[in-house]
């Protein structure tokens, strides 16, 4: 994760730790209970696209007077819990601030907006994905992007260190009906060689999605996912420029991911993580270049590669959620940490992280 200091944000309807310092109050998050009107002419971020969440309702208005809503959504209605809804009433009405209970409304569509339409993420579909990829027979993912050689170069294998002429070193360990120790094959496209039980080893010891990546280049054969615990993505659009963007307004990303029980495609499975400095906010131009990088983002979200569970890289503890090798832009109007702007490469650095992790354009295509 980036960034040791945390601030703590306690409000009327949330409470939330923020990993940097919080945008300042013209280009704030929009809460999830607002106003109808925008008190002292701020701006206000307004909210383009949501993955794996629907946007909050906002407030309503009674007598020319902002009412704030509270949605209460009860799965059984009982007296004790409508008395409880009554008594939250009045406690706020005698504290000087109107409100009105009211259930929660049945989810919108999403705004329509300049910027095209993204595909809400589920990843109750995406897990089902997973399952369906992974029971896949090892064998046949290698075979779909190796090829065997019958003379294999008296060269080492880069997986176990033996010669690629010698049996694979994980011929014990590894078990294979159609394949021998010493098959050798090489991948089709970036011509690398090892020995296919070295490979089926490592894929075994992987996610196992489907998916192969060349130990020596890093090239990746078929769609990579990831291991990002459930949670949401939320985009707005803010008015106020970034540092070295002058000519542009700000773009502003909002992670969300809950504390849980470990899977099993993570490092312990059965055991709880945890998800420090959530929600994390991070900010983008908005600018032509950002919006490449924004749906590229998107697509690394619902492939479950933002995130990770593993060992935080500042604070040293384990079982968490942390960054998953892709960059983030954490500071909005400052650069004390280094995650911040101005920083004229950031764009191209990102990409370059992105395609290491197989999202390219060619996946805007699909």
């Amino acid at each position: 994760s980036y960034g040791s200091g945390r601030t703590v944000l306690g409000g009327p309807s949330n409470l939330a730790y923020m990993p940097y310092h919080k945008p300042p109050s013209g280009a704030k998050i929009a809460s999830r209970l607002t106003t109808s009107s925008s008190p002292l002419g701020q701006s206000t971020p307004t909210q383009i696209g949501s993955q794996g969440a629907v946007a909050a309702p906002g407030a309503s208005t009674s007598n020319g007077i902002s009412v704030p809503t509270l949605p209460v959504q009860m799965k059984r209605s009982s007296k004790i819990k409508e008395a409880l809804a009554g008594m939250t009433t009045m406690l706020m009405s005698a504290a000087g601030l109107p409100a009105r209970v009211t259930s929660a409304p049945s989810p919108a569509s999403a705004p329509n907006t300049s910027m095209s339409t993204k595909k809400q993420s589920s990843f109750k579909k995406l897990r089902k994905l997973s399952k369906k990829e992974s029971i896949k027979d090892p064998e046949s993912v290698l075979k779909k992007y190796m090829e065997v050689i019958v003379s294999p170069p008296d060269e080492d294998c880069t997986i176990c260190m033996e010669k690629l002429t010698s049996p694979s070193g994980y011929g014990d360990t590894t078990e294979s009906k159609t394949t021998q120790p010493y098959t050798v094959g090489k991948l089709k496209q970036c011509n690398h060689q090892f020995h296919f039980l070295c490979m089926l080893a490592m894929y075994n010891n992987g996610n196992k999605d489907g998916s192969l990546q060349c130990p020596a280049c890093k090239r990746i054969y078929g769609e990579k996912t990831g291991t990002q615990p459930k949670g949401k993505m939320d985009i707005y659009s803010i008015a106020t420029s970034l540092p070295g963007h002058p000519d542009c307004g700000t773009i502003q990303i909002v992670y969300s991911i809950h504390p849980g029980i470990q899977g099993p495609e993570h490092p312990n499975p059965g055991k709880p993580f945890t998800a420090r400095g959530f929600p994390r906010y991070c900010f983008l131009p908005d600018n032509s270049k950002r919006r490449m990088v924004l749906e590229l983002l998107t697509v690394t979200w619902n492939r479950r590669l933002i995130f990770t569970v593993g060992v935080s890289s500042t604070t040293g503890e384990a079982d968490t959620v942390v960054w998953n090798e892709i960059h983030h832009k954490t500071e909005m109007c400052s650069n004390f940490s280094g995650h911040g702007y101005p920083d004229p490469k950031y764009l191209d650095n990102v990409l370059a992280e992105l395609a290491a992790q197989g999202v390219n354009e060619d996946c805007l295509k699909k």
